[in-house]
């Protein structure tokens, strides 16, 4: 796992790379995440998952390219739908909710794929708070912040099927026999559904996320690949 941040910006063509983001009523935080995400590169591509504030409105502000889709299918059709806007080759993806992001951990998370040293990278939280430092590193193959190439990321199975991406992703990694790592992000944390949402909302939606992703793997037996 990589800790140390890196000395300067990754370098690279401003056209291949782009970062994208899935957001589901994050009006509060998503300004300032496109905000790290353009010191990367100018193509910033927000899809609103049928959300029901003003983060569609305040994305479009912050300097984004917006998506808006009507209805919530979940973040994995709102992630296969922004890679579908970009014709970038490769991809840092991002949640909305983020803080703490400097554009230092977006090289962390690029660098050893335009160098070719790993075909994708998943962040962890470390050091940006007890609550997210503690669901990130207990669930470290769930975390949203990952960078990879937009093609291998698009021809995964089911991705715009499940309402979460991260169980597919993780099986494509296994059986195309990617090579990939985590990469520490230091100070960076989420707030977390029980702040955005309430406590017993929040609570709910947690419980409801979780068992949709336990319950992947039935759901993959059944349908087929």
């Amino acid at each position: 796992m990589t800790a140390p941040l890196p000395a300067h910006p990754t370098r690279f063509n401003s056209t291949q790379v782009a970062v994208v983001i899935p957001a589901f009523n994050e009006a509060d935080t998503v300004a300032e995440v496109i905000r790290v995400g353009l010191t990367l590169t100018p193509e910033v591509v927000v899809v609103s998952d049928g959300s029901g504030d003003a983060t569609a409105a305040v994305a479009r502000e912050a300097g984004a390219r917006v998506l808006e889709l009507m209805e919530n299918g979940g973040k994995g059709p709102a992630l296969k739908a922004a890679l579908e806007l970009t014709e970038a080759e490769f991809v840092v993806m991002l949640d909305a909710d983020l803080m703490g992001l400097t554009r230092e951990h977006l090289d962390l998370l690029l660098t050893p794929v335009l160098n070719g040293s790993l075909d994708m990278t998943i962040g962890v939280f470390e050091g940006g708070g007890f609550v997210s430092d503690w669901g990130n590193k207990l669930t470290p193959h769930l975390s949203g912040q990952r960078a990879c190439r937009r093609a291998w990321l698009l021809a995964v199975p089911r991705l715009g099927e499940e309402r979460w991406p991260e169980p597919p992703i993780t099986d494509a990694l296994k059986t195309t026999g990617a090579n990939w790592d985590y990469v520490e992000l230091p100070n960076v944390a989420q707030v977390v559904k029980e702040k955005k949402r309430g406590f017993w909302k929040g609570a709910q939606a947690r419980t409801k996320m979780y068992a949709d992703l336990l319950t992947y793997q039935v759901r993959k037996k059944r349908d087929g690949p």
